[in-house]
């Protein structure tokens, strides 16, 4: 009696049978879970930050005077009111573009004033000119509206917690001599673009969601 030779075994019964992957799904549903997140998180900020804007409007309306904040950071409801700060001496000068109150394009003049023997002083944007010369004005009294000032932590240092306050900065009503009056931000100029940040977090969401299935049905049909 002779031996029959073995046959080979079929495709089927040595390729292992592919089932869902468990662990690239459970990171699939964390990274999309943490999207979806992000994306109400965008919202809540959009609420908070349109009663910030109107909070400003309000403050805008508001003819009475308070006096200005000693040391950053300024509360939002001293934001975009008129007050008067005594600046002893411009001890620097920052040029910045923007515009007068007219609309005409220049360079805004921003001194950075000592008000005493200490302290981290207050930035007066005292008028824009034609030019980058810094105007010859000694200092005094000014009066204007308390805005936010042109250096703002950015997003990466408040997450980091390395942001430092920032300071407030006052738009001079009456220029220095020789110099426009500078256009006075409004409070409607405050970003508030969370609502499509928060479009844009819901579609990457959806985007994973739909690129992982149909790998997955891919996989599953080989």
């Amino acid at each position: 009696m002779t031996d029959e030779p073995a046959k080979p075994a079929s495709p089927a019964a040595t390729t292992p049978a592919r089932g869902w992957p468990v662990i690239p799904t459970i990171l699939v549903v964390a990274a999309v879970a943490t999207m979806i997140a992000l994306g109400v998180w965008q919202l809540q900020r959009k609420g908070e930050k349109e009663a910030l804007i109107a909070l400003y409007q309000r403050n805008s309306a508001m003819s009475a005077t308070v006096a200005y904040p000693k040391l950053p950071p300024v509360p939002d409801a001293m934001l975009y009111r008129k007050s008067s700060v005594t600046c002893l001496e411009p001890v620097r000068w920052d040029q910045r573009s923007g515009t007068d109150r007219a609309g005409k394009t220049g360079i805004r003049m921003v001194a950075d004033c000592r008000t005493g023997a200490e302290g981290p002083g207050v930035l007066v944007d005292v008028g824009t000119a034609d030019d980058f010369t810094p105007p010859k004005w000694t200092g005094g009294i000014v009066a204007g509206t308390i805005v936010p000032g042109p250096e703002q932590p950015t997003l990466i240092e408040r997450l980091s917690g390395k942001a430092v306050p920032a300071r407030a900065m006052l738009v001079a009503d009456v220029p220095a001599p020789g110099l426009r009056p500078s256009a006075v931000p409004s409070a409607a100029d405050t970003p508030n673009n969370h609502l499509a940040y928060a479009g844009q977090w819901f579609l990457f969401a959806l985007a994973a969601a739909v690129i992982y299935i149909l790998a997955v049905r891919r996989r599953l049909r080989a």
